[in-house]
């Protein structure tokens, strides 16, 4: 299935029905009186979470949705039914934002969670609400009210605990088939993945946690360059960063200027991301080298006080170390957040 996190779509909730002028009129009863019926409410528009979705892509492809109007009042003070709600499945992690405005409207991190984002229009009162002692035969009755119309941005944040990050081709989408069910695509050039994938990691002692591989950024991200800041999103709702450094003898660049690199697009795009916790790990170690860009990356992890894990995704060596230590970051932070304490920012 094509992954798509962004949308723009235009809802209108149904109009309310209008209230009915009507008069009794039976046999024997020669002053009956108005019997004007109400009419029934608009439908509304309503977003709910599902975990049974990953991607936005129905919005993608429906533009426009519009509830059902409520139903007219009738004689004999009968209401008229009122309109059935629109109800649009989204992915957990959905935000909604205004168009016109740039506001976030609702965050639905939960499953189940709804949020209506157009409410139908209230229903006409009928003319048996306007009978007075002095004005007995009401002729008019009230029209329904218009239900909301917006246009709305639709965005998925994927909810992971742990966003994989760093250059392209510095191994993530390797790292996170060894260590998860996911299998992305790899290959030995950059940019194979183009879209994030999750992939949840089941520890020895029953303890999970979900990884989100995020797409390679480059310099120049958080202003859309490369795959841009269309992805960065992802990265906001994760508890850990685990940053990938290639520190093979055939990787470009320095690592330990690769990894200031992504730190300032981080920084750039949201100052929030630099102050979650972060684990270095020097990726594929299995090539054959002098060792001398390992160094370098584990001395400046030292100096900076940051954890630092060397990985070998294809022989396996330092990844069972790796796991476990985010499994105790992951479980520690749940009991921080369990017992009221502040888990977004330091180390683990």
């Amino acid at each position: 299935m094509r992954f798509v996190d962004y949308a723009k779509v235009y809802v209108k909730a149904g109009d309310g029905g209008r209230g009915c002028v009507s008069f009794r009129r039976e046999k024997y009863v020669p002053r009956g009186g108005p019997d004007g019926g109400d009419g029934g409410r608009g439908g509304h528009v309503v977003f709910r979470a599902t975990r049974e979705l990953n991607t936005l892509l129905d919005l993608r492809y429906r533009r426009e949705y519009h509830a059902q109007r409520g139903q007219h009042g009738m004689g004999k003070k009968m209401h008229g039914r009122d309109g059935k709600d629109l109800l649009i499945p989204v992915p957990v992690g959905t935000v909604v934002k205004d168009e016109c405005t740039g506001e976030t409207l609702y965050d639905l991190d939960a499953e189940g969670m709804e949020a209506v984002v157009a409410r139908g229009g209230r229903g006409g009162l009928g003319n048996s609400h306007f009978a007075t002692p002095t004005r007995q035969v009401p002729r008019y009755a009230q029209p329904g009210e218009e239900g909301e119309e917006r246009s709305l941005v639709i965005e998925l944040k994927l909810l992971a605990d742990v966003g994989l990050i760093g250059l392209p081709n510095a191994g993530k989408s390797t790292l996170i088939s060894v260590i998860s069910s996911a299998r992305p695509k790899v290959a030995d050039y950059p940019f194979t993945t183009l879209v994030p994938n999750l992939g949840v990691v089941k520890f020895e002692d029953y303890r999970s946690f979900v990884v989100a591989d995020i797409p390679g950024l480059i310099e120049g991200a958080h202003r859309g360059v490369g795959l841009g800041f269309q992805f960065l999103r992802h990265v906001e709702r994760t508890s850990i960063l685990l940053h990938l450094v290639d520190v093979s003898e055939m990787g470009e660049g320095e690592p330990v200027e690769n990894m200031k690199k992504i730190n300032r697009e981080l920084e750039l795009y949201s100052p929030e991301l630099v102050q979650k916790p972060q684990v270095v790990v020097g990726s594929k170690t299995d090539v054959k080298g002098d060792g001398k860009r390992l160094k370098d990356l584990a001395d400046y992890c030292r100096k900076k006080s940051l954890m630092f894990f060397a990985v070998s995704a294809v022989t396996g060596k330092g990844t069972k170390e790796l796991l476990s230590y985010l499994a105790a970051g992951m479980e520690k932070q749940k009991n921080a957040a369990g017992s009221g304490g502040d888990s977004s920012a330091g180390t683990l």
